[in-house]
């Protein structure tokens, strides 16, 4: 797998840093910007660094902390507890993470990113999971681009065909249950 200088550079202006790491741009937004970079289990300088999927594109990562924000989050964990069929696709999604990261270096622990499998911790991670992989791998992951796709993003930043939101990400009434 390669990266081109292109992409690196583009890169690294989105995040305002060189990246570390990359080994592949994972996905391209419609109009044709990197946004979820694939990083080694491990910086060039030996350091751990479990985050698989990282989100890059400013409009992705603007979108992800204002939901995270406006407690997407929050409404997600506890659907959590009350969802066994979410659950258990939310730990599927964490169980093929680590499997795809130890495939690449076994960091020697069960934490991937994002909260997984138990909470909600990082939108961005999840958001840049989906992405990479498509819908259908990581729900929570899946529901975050499909309300980012609620908005101007869904043709531009996220593809226009990405599957509609069917839960209710705002946790509908959550405390009264």
């Amino acid at each position: 797998m390669s990266v081109s200088e292109a992409d690196l550079a583009t890169i690294a202006v989105q995040l305002g840093r060189e990246p570390r790491g990359v080994i592949e741009v994972s996905y391209y937004t419609p109009d044709g910007q990197p946004a979820v970079i694939k990083t080694s289990p491990r910086l060039p300088d030996g350091t751990p660094f479990p985050t698989l999927y990282y989100l890059t594109d400013p409009r992705l990562t603007a979108e992800a902390s204002r939901q995270e924000s406006a407690g997407v989050m929050k409404a997600m964990t506890a659907r959590l507890v009350t969802d066994s069929a979410l659950a258990a696709a939310y730990r599927r999604a964490h169980e093929s993470y680590l499997t795809e990261r130890d495939e690449l270096d076994s960091l020697g622990t069960d934490f991937s990113g994002g909260g997984m499998p138990d909470r909600v911790k990082c939108l961005h991670v999840l958001m840049a999971h989906s992405l990479a992989k498509g819908p259908g791998v990581n729900p929570l992951g899946d529901e975050a681009v499909a309300l980012a796709a609620e908005g101007e993003l869904r043709g531009t930043a996220i593809p226009a065909d990405w599957p509609r939101a069917t839960a209710e990400p705002d946790g509908g009434d959550e405390e009264g249950r």
